[in-house]
């Protein structure tokens, strides 16, 4: 075998939340550094991801941490509830709390997709066995023993084993041998007894387990007690949270007295502030493990003694909805909460467990449930022959295992095998551990750490692939070639780009250019890709594997998702750099497939079309392009010169048709642009990715020829919903509608609830961009929804300047045209205009106002006016219609 590709194995024990995720880490990471490997997850359950935490099938025992907080993934928060919304929630927040059966079901379909993925590159085996001993091997390697009787041979080996279970040692011996005492509630069947009765029941423990188990066990005629030594029960967390607060300076290293009262300070300015101390702690949260590293072991323990039960019921809280339903059964004394310590018990014939209390009270119970939690690790067998070896040694405090970076430290002090471990055990050494937004970051810190020594020698090739432009690809020839075709398809605006894009990174899943492109084309064009998954792929791969070209493309791409580049200075820096990044240089210019810079002024964009012009060479890309840009100029002869010869050599150019189109719009030649453009949807443009777009530019050539029975035909056969949905329908078919009842080009009442229909309402009602806003301002004037088109000015007047300057009167306008006082549209619409330019797009597009105002002057009887802006429109461009519209008009 080719040692550059030999298999390595690496076993993870435990597939429960912690395995889960770190078999899912280990994956995605394999795959992307294309690094041979055999996972193999040990666990006798019989799913991946459930463990204890999440197997319980009880709607009432929920999350504790919002859906927000519990994504697989470190950098990529909302992977949750896109999830859940793709799997029949469609209504569920990042604020929701979820059962956690659902969210077992989520870590076994997201390790399920992980491992499809990896398919080729890792091959992943279960045992339904445990683990029950680990030695080294002489080739330093990892054996372990397995409860079957088999052997596993390692590479490096995780353990992922969660708490550990309880001992009852707290019990007395008359309880421990109790039939009536349940020492693993969550076990399988462990509950069968106490829910086949109505025999009180006595909680040990008033942690979150008890909170479960009450919930669980609560029916009318029993009474739930609860103990413990302090006698708390977790808070709930708020319905609505307020922000987390930044935590006071200089508690790092802090001695535990001084940092008890900067905490306490904290909480009182945060009851001060929000009325709520919980955004004080909350805000200690990304702190807490430098905090507890910090304190000398004398004021850890003390911590522990005197503030650990009092901080656990305020930093790991319950459901709002959790604490609604247990504050119910308490109401109804059906469960009592007390402190106190067990000191004896005895079990009647009849089953019933009289138990002592140390301070004298007597409790008469048909049950015990052991609630207190986990116990130590090195009761457990793997663990023990661990110690035994020397290979594993108590934590700080006794509190898990001694772990540095998540690798397990040996009697010595060592940290040599490749034995890691994450979690409940390294909760001496963290503290905060066993949350999932702990355990996720270790899983992907582990699957780096795991990996690093069996990556195969990198090959240095003498020559990479490369694009059509000749920039170079960090990836292999297969994945560079499906890269080219994406490319190429979005350059001519084709459909299928990202099918292209979604090949090569299947075929190459560290490819960092491929998931950026994706991104990309899902924020921007619609494509059907879940961008916040693709983008973090991006970022993760170009840390991994990508030059400084594709790491600076990555960023712009974040930039760009993220809404933090508004200047556009981030893509022109990338573009100063690297002229030839043809993908790069089509989001920059605004045409038909990409937004482009929001502030890049036509002067702009023309310059940076004329810098980069020596990478292309007059390629036919970078030509249509600056035939757009000088039809925008008006030069309108010259772009329809530049649009011929990009169409010469490409004829499947969509920006050089485009220009084109408004070309011939512009001009005037309206039976010649609807001839022209009309055999190229039918022929070359059936494969174009904005097809309505340009159906929309025939229709409006169509409208210009007052033919409403063509525009009609026009509007059912290619702009109807059904055929275009999103933006598209707003910038198009609604706005073709709405230019069609001005003109009284369509009989009776226009489709336009249909449009808003196929919208999302977030896009009509709280857009991102002045361009989609005044779009759907003339889409809801078309169906004369006032109230609407108010909520869209309330929204625009918080949005960015260009929505508060011309998105609000817009809105007021229209809404006074829909309620037919027609002059007080015509004097906003008329003030108006001349800012219109600034929400960007097509002149032809921004045309819709100038219609809108046209109309509003003829039916306030200002003909006068109509005239004069007839008269304008005529000199600029010839059309039937107004010539139509100018006759009619009295005097």
């Amino acid at each position: 075998m080719n040692p550059a590709r030999a298999r390595h194995t690496v076993a993870i024990v435990g597939a429960g939340a912690a395995g889960a995720l770190t078999a899912l880490q280990v994956c995605e990471t394999a795959a992307r550094r294309r690094t041979p490997l055999d996972l193999v997850l040990i666990d006798p359950a019989p799913e991946a991801g459930r463990g204890i935490a999440y197997a319980t099938p009880d709607p009432r025992h929920r999350l504790n941490v919002p859906a927000g907080g519990m994504s697989c993934y470190p950098d990529d928060p909302g992977h949750l509830t896109r999830w859940l919304c793709r799997h029949g929630e469609p209504t569920v927040t990042a604020a929701d709390f979820i059962t956690r059966y659902r969210y077992g079901a989520y870590l076994a379909d997201t390790l399920g997709q992980a491992v499809v993925r990896a398919h080729g590159v890792v091959g992943v085996r279960r045992l339904r066995s445990r683990a029950e001993g680990c030695a080294d091997t002489a080739d330093g390697r990892l054996e372990l023993r397995l409860a079957d009787g088999g052997c596993l041979t390692a590479d490096g080996a995780v353990l992922a084993t969660g708490p550990a279970a309880g001992t009852g040692a707290w019990a007395p011996p008359g309880l421990r041998t109790s039939p009536r005492f349940v020492a693993e509630p969550w076990a399988p069947g462990a509950l069968a007894g106490p829910l086949a009765d109505t025999a009180d029941v006595l909680l040990v423990g008033t942690g979150l387990t008890a909170v479960d188990l009450a919930l669980t066990l609560d029916r009318p005629g029993r009474v739930l007690h609860a103990v413990s030594r302090n006698g708390l029960l977790p808070q709930p967390h708020a319905l609505n949270p307020a922000p987390p607060m930044p935590p006071p300076p200089g508690l790092p290293g802090a001695p535990l007295d001084q940092l008890r009262r900067a905490v306490f300070r904290q909480a009182g300015r945060a009851v001060r502030l929000h009325g709520d101390w919980r955004p004080a702690l909350d805000g200690l949260r990304p702190y807490t493990v430098r905090l507890w590293q910090g304190l000398a072991p004398g004021d850890r323990a003390e911590f522990l003694r005197r503030d650990g039960a009092l901080w656990n019921t305020h930093r790991h809280r319950m459901a709002p909805a959790t604490g609604e339903a247990l504050a119910r059964v308490r109401a109804a004394r059906r469960l009592s909460v007390r402190s106190g310590r067990i000191a004896d018990a005895r079990t009647a014939p009849d089953g019933t467990v009289t138990v002592a209390l140390a301070d004298g009270r007597t409790l008469r119970v048909g049950w015990v449930i052991d609630c207190t939690g986990p116990g130590h690790h090195l009761d457990d067998p793997l663990w023990r022959s661990l110690a035994d070896a020397g290979a594993a040694v108590p934590g700080p405090l006794g509190m898990g295992v001694a772990t540095r970076e998540g690798r397990l430290l040996d009697a010595a002090g060592r940290a040599d095998r490749p034995l890691f471990t994450l979690g409940a055990p390294r909760r001496g050494e963290l503290w905060e551990t066993t949350a999932v937004p702990e355990i996720r970051a270790q899983a992907a810190a582990l699957a780096r750490e795991v990996l690093a020594p069996l990556a195969p020698p990198v090959r240095r090739s003498r020559r990479r692939p490369v694009d059509a432009q000749g920039l170079s690809l960090s990836t292999h020839a297969d994945a560079a070639a499906a890269h080219r075709t994406g490319l190429d398809r979005v350059l001519k605006v084709r459909s299928g780009a990202d099918e292209a894009f979604r090949r090569a990174v299947a075929l190459d899943p560290g490819f960092a250019l491929g998931h950026a492109a994706l991104a990309l084309l899902g924020h921007e064009c619609g494509a059907q890709v879940d961008v916040p998954r693709e983008l973090a792929e991006a970022q993760r791969c170009a840390r991994e594997r990508a030059d400084e070209r594709e790491r600076s493309f990555v960023e712009v791409v974040t930039h760009r998702v993220h809404g933090t580049d508004p200047d556009g200075s981030a893509l022109l820096g990338h573009l100063d750099a690297h002229p030839g990044d043809a993908l790069a240089l089509a989001a920059a210019v605004p045409t038909i497939a990409f937004s482009g810079v929001r502030d890049l002024d036509d002067a702009y964009a023309l310059r940076l079309v004329g810098r980069t012009s020596p990478a292309y060479d007059g390629h036919w890309f970078h030509t249509s392009l600056l035939a757009f840009l000088r039809q925008g100029q008006g030069r309108l002869h010259e772009a329809g010169e530049l649009a011929h010869r990009a169409l010469a050599a490409e004829p499947a150019s969509g920006h050089a048709v485009h220009a084109l189109a408004h070309v011939h719009y512009e001009c005037g030649a309206h039976e010649a642009g609807r001839d022209w453009l009309d055999g190229w949807v039918s022929g070359q443009g059936r494969g174009a990715v904005h097809r309505a777009h340009f159906s929309w530019h025939i229709a409006l050539h169509e409208l210009a020829l007052d033919d409403p029975a063509a525009v009609r035909r026009r509007w059912l056969a290619q702009l109807a919903p059904g055929r275009v949905s999103g933006v598209r329908a707003l910038v198009d078919s609604g706005s073709l509608l709405w230019r069609a009842r001005l003109s009284d080009s369509w009989p009776g009442e226009v489709p336009a609830a249909e449009v808003l229909e196929s919208v999302a309402r977030d896009i009509v009602e709280r857009p991102a961009t002045a361009f989609t806003a005044l779009h759907a301002a003339v889409a809801l004037a078309a169906a004369g929804d006032v109230a609407a088109l108010r909520r869209l000015r309330d929204h625009a007047a918080g949005a960015d300047a260009v929505q508060r300057e011309v998105v609000v009167p817009l809105c007021e306008a229209l809404a006074a045209l829909v309620e037919e006082r027609f002059h007080e549209a015509a004097r906003g619409l008329a003030a108006l205009l001349p800012a219109v330019r600034r929400v960007g797009g097509s002149a032809a597009q921004r045309e819709v106002v100038e219609e809108t105002l046209l109309y509003a002057l003829m039916a306030a009887g200002r003909c006068d006016a109509a005239r004069r802006l007839l008269d304008g429109r005529l000199d600029r461009k010839p059309a039937p219609r107004d010539r139509r519209l100018l006759a009619a008009l009295p005097g």
